[in-house]
């Protein structure tokens, strides 16, 4: 279940090169960001340790991403863009994708860890040295603008 996210992962890492270039045009005065995004996604990449040397290698990444995002919306052109949006979307979704595997990931650590937690399975891994493994735990970069409820109004009152 690992190698789902780490999957996603690298996907992640293959559409962020592509978004900093299509924001780089109409925010050239952000290279410090562009910078930090580059940086982050090149220690995330280099990183191929256990799900808890990931995890703090995603976080400065998942920063710099929503920081990226933030200052693309401040763009109305660049928003109308076919190619940022088309970016924007692929981005979203595979941040879905991420959090789906990373559930299915955590939820297989839970059954294992509390295989060796219980009895009579806890005797034999207690024997075979076996222990605790890290659950993966990350924001996502990017939120679906979906997630957002609307705001609906009916006859001038606000519900």
């Amino acid at each position: 279940s690992w190698s789902n996210i780490d999957t996603e992962l690298r996907r992640r890492y293959d559409l962020i090169p592509n978004l900093v270039s299509a924001v780089k045009g109409y925010a050239a005065h952000e290279s410090a960001l562009f910078a930090e995004v580059t940086a982050a996604r090149r220690m995330a990449v280099d990183e191929t340790g256990p799900p808890e040397l990931q995890e703090v290698a995603e976080r400065p990444l998942v920063a710099s991403l929503q920081r990226l995002m933030a200052v693309a919306e401040a763009y109305p052109e660049l928003q109308a863009s076919e190619h940022f949006g088309d970016l924007e979307r692929q981005l979203a979704l595979t941040e879905d994708r991420i959090q789906a595997a990373r559930r299915f990931y955590n939820a297989n650590v839970r059954d294992y860890n509390r295989r060796v937690q219980s009895f009579p399975s806890g005797v034999v891994a207690w024997a075979l040295r076996f222990e605790d493994a890290p659950y993966f735990t990350i924001d996502p970069a990017v939120r679906s603008k979906v997630a957002a409820a609307p705001d609906v109004t009916l006859g001038g009152a606000s519900s």
